[in-house]
């Protein structure tokens, strides 16, 4: 896709969130300025979610080119899928905690940095595999099993609520060690038992599930701080394989907690998760060889 056509500027709409880790002010002036510098036009700044995640039909209304989100995991997961099946390009930029989708696209850069990537160059584009559920996309990933309670103390800190944190931790390492675990039903694919916790992360080669458990109350106590980081590698887990299309059971028949893309949904007693891929452009910087 070419950023201009003539001497015309590729447009770009702007959404951020304030509620993002870093959303402030003066880090969305630093952005106007960076798409300035880079010669694209900067035609609106959309305040999600008092702002509705734009359509596509809102896009192609005003001839919108770039479509750039600055924002966390959640929020890019709000937008990429609003905008599924546009013909313009989603710029996916590093604006709040974890960025897991702006790292794969871009690698560790700051927003500003990726978007002077951009100056004088034609816009490279890649539909990335996601996760597809009844429940929509996964863009980053799954977590599925009572492990996801933790997502609640993970809330209680970010709004420095100290009581509803203490309250809240004590809840999830009791809900981690005694709520009905989660099965991967595929063959040769763990602990008949099930897990604490499994994620599901979409690759290009399949989806990466990995089974998390703890034999001891410090243990889950443990992991519920990489839970609450979203990083899962240091946790005590079983590698479960690489699939198209992964099957999660509750063996209780209880809905089973579960969270996509760091958002909680509504998880039944049984979960399907298959790999397809994204189905709108999303800019890439990264080099071909990384």
């Amino acid at each position: 896709m070419e950023q201009a056509s003539g001497d015309t500027a590729a447009k770009v709409w702007l959404v951020c969130n304030p509620a993002s880790g870093s959303n402030d002010e003066a880090a969305v002036e630093a952005l106007a300025a960076a798409i300035a510098d880079a010669g694209l036009d900067l035609a609106r700044i959309v305040r999600f979610p008092d702002d509705g995640a734009p359509t596509p039909a809102d896009l192609d209304a005003a001839g919108v080119d770039i479509l750039a989100v600055f924002g966390g995991d959640g929020t890019t997961h709000s937008i990429v899928a609003a905008a599924y099946g546009w013909g313009g390009a989603v710029l996916v930029l590093p604006g709040g905690t974890m960025n897991l989708l702006a790292k794969r696209m871009h690698g560790e850069a700051p927003a500003p940095d990726i978007i002077a990537r951009l100056t004088g160059k034609k816009l490279r584009t890649q539909r990335p595999n996601v996760i597809r559920s009844r429940h929509g996309i996964g863009l980053t990933g799954a977590l599925a099993g009572p492990g996801t309670v933790w997502n609640e103390v993970r809330e209680a800190m970010r709004s420095a609520n100290v009581l509803d944190f203490v309250a809240t931790a004590r809840e999830a390492i009791a809900q981690s060690a005694n709520g009905p675990r989660v099965v991967c039903a595929e063959v040769d694919c763990g602990r008949e038992d099930g897990y604490a916790a499994i994620t599901v992360v979409p690759r290009e080669d399949g989806l990466k599930a990995n089974g998390y458990y703890a034999e001891s109350l410090a243990d889950y106590a443990g992991q519920g701080i990489a839970l609450l980081n979203r990083d899962f590698r240091n946790g005590p887990h079983d590698e479960l394989g690489r699939h198209e299309r992964l099957r999660l059971v509750s063996p209780t028949g209880e809905p089973m907690g579960l969270l996509i893309d760091g958002e909680p949904f509504d998880g039944a007693a049984e979960e399907i998760f298959e790999l397809g891929p994204c189905e709108v452009d999303l800019v890439t910087t990264k080099e071909l060889d990384e």
